[in-house]
């Protein structure tokens, strides 16, 4: 790797964006189709869109995996800070992912009171199975009404930030037989409702096959405080993943709570997660 100097602050870095971010010359986009949930049974009441995304010369018959996405037009978005279907559709075109559905799911929202209200926290935050069913009871039937999809929940991942990584993180627990891959950009563990559960849960709980991308950043919130600290939170999740022998990668990097350094991340989050057996 070449060299690169540490920057001056770890607080306001803004890491740039490689080749793989940006829909490469000779690389077709790839297809969107776009679903709307008016209800769902796991979160009653709410309402969201959530869009399929395959790459250019995908079949419909060939045998696919999944990759969940939180947040899903913010993931999609190529004005934002993650820009994934540009992302899928160069890591499709020369062959790092296997066939591929990307879900990218909005989180819920509510009318209260004539207003509308975002349930994402309730959602995303939460330490319960309720999620995880949402995606594979409620999502995962209408991409399979369209594609074929691989039954191994190894060929099924999940990605997200902040929230969206507490989610991910949680959906791969608590339904461990149906997503076998995570990736959680800083992860907000710190509030989950009574705290961070993993690094218990990791020193106690057998091991599962679960493989893990996780990352932190160096100045998250709360970053040099005894509560609250997020930082810390992830870096205690990953200490107690290497403990427990899981298959994980750790990247910190400085920079406050800002998705640019995942959305960075990303194409080589993807290439590792998705790569087959051990580094």
């Amino acid at each position: 790797m070449p060299f690169s100097p540490l920057p001056f602050s770890p607080r306001d870095v803004e890491y740039a964006y490689g080749p793989d971010s940006e829909l490469r010359a000779g690389v077709a986009r790839g297809r969107l189709e776009e679903l709307c949930l008016p209800d769902s049974v796991c979160f009653p009441g709410t309402a969201r869109k959530v869009w399929l995304h395959t790459p250019a010369g995908h079949s419909a018959e060939a045998e696919s995996g999944v990759m969940f996405f939180n947040d899903g037009w913010w993931y999609l978005d190529p004005t934002a800070a993650v820009r994934a279907a540009a992302v899928l559709d160069n890591l499709a075109a020369e062959g790092a992912l296997p066939p591929m559905v990307g879900v990218f799911v909005d989180p819920g929202v509510l009318t209260v009171d004539g207003e509308t209200v975002k349930n994402r926290n309730m959602e995303y935050d939460a330490f319960n199975s309720d999620y995880a069913d949402f995606l594979l009871e409620e999502v995962l039937p209408l991409v399979q009404e369209r594609f074929t999809v691989s039954a191994d929940p190894m060929m099924r991942g999940i990605c997200g930030g902040s929230s969206g990584g507490d989610a991910a993180m949680t959906a791969a627990w608590t339904r461990p037989h149906g997503i076998g891959r995570v990736i959680a950009f800083n992860a907000s563990f710190a509030q989950m409702p009574g705290g961070n559960p993993y690094p218990a849960l990791l020193a106690t709980e057998p091991r599962r096959s679960t493989r893990v991308f996780l990352h932190a950043a160096h100045r998250d919130l709360n970053w040099n405080q005894r509560d609250d600290n997020w930082f810390a939170e992830s870096l205690e999740t990953a200490a107690a993943l290497a403990r427990a022998g899981y298959d994980f990668r750790l990247v910190v990097g400085d920079g406050g709570h800002s998705p640019n350094h995942g959305g960075v991340l990303l194409p080589d989050a993807l290439r590792w997660l998705w790569a087959d057996g051990d580094d």
